[in-house]
């Protein structure tokens, strides 16, 4: 999903955003995450997958992530925004239609210039 959210970044001007992969689940990288997360101290931050969030890397990512920003006093879980599919028993829709739509809200909403207040599921 990065190279859409790029896109989607590209054109909407979005020069406020910036997008950091993680490329290595296990072991986890916390020194990586902190060196990015310093980096961006004031951005809000929002974990993205196109999976659902029961069979994406968010359950495994999303304690992990919050420990590194609680070291850096950067916030704690509740600070973590999702943007994602909802938990689902089926890893796609079945509907071409359909996941073209949920895949371009999701990215939108990712890149959205206004702060995502809670976590959205598709």
């Amino acid at each position: 999903v990065y190279y859409e959210l790029d896109d989607e970044r590209k054109k909407n001007n979005a020069t406020d955003v910036a997008i950091c992969r993680v490329e290595q689940l296990c072991p986890f990288p916390y020194d990586l995450i902190q060196r990015e997360l310093k980096r961006y101290p004031n951005a809000e931050i929002v974990w993205c997958q196109e999976e659902p969030m029961n069979m994406g890397a968010y359950n495994y990512i999303a304690p992990r992530l919050a420990t590194a920003m609680t070291a850096l006093g950067r916030g704690t879980f509740e600070d973590i925004r999702y943007i994602g599919r909802a938990p689902s028993a089926s890893t796609a829709t079945g509907f071409y239609s359909v996941h073209v739509k949920e895949q371009t809200e999701l990215v939108q909403k990712a890149i959205q210039p206004e702060p995502i207040k809670t976590n959205t599921t598709i």
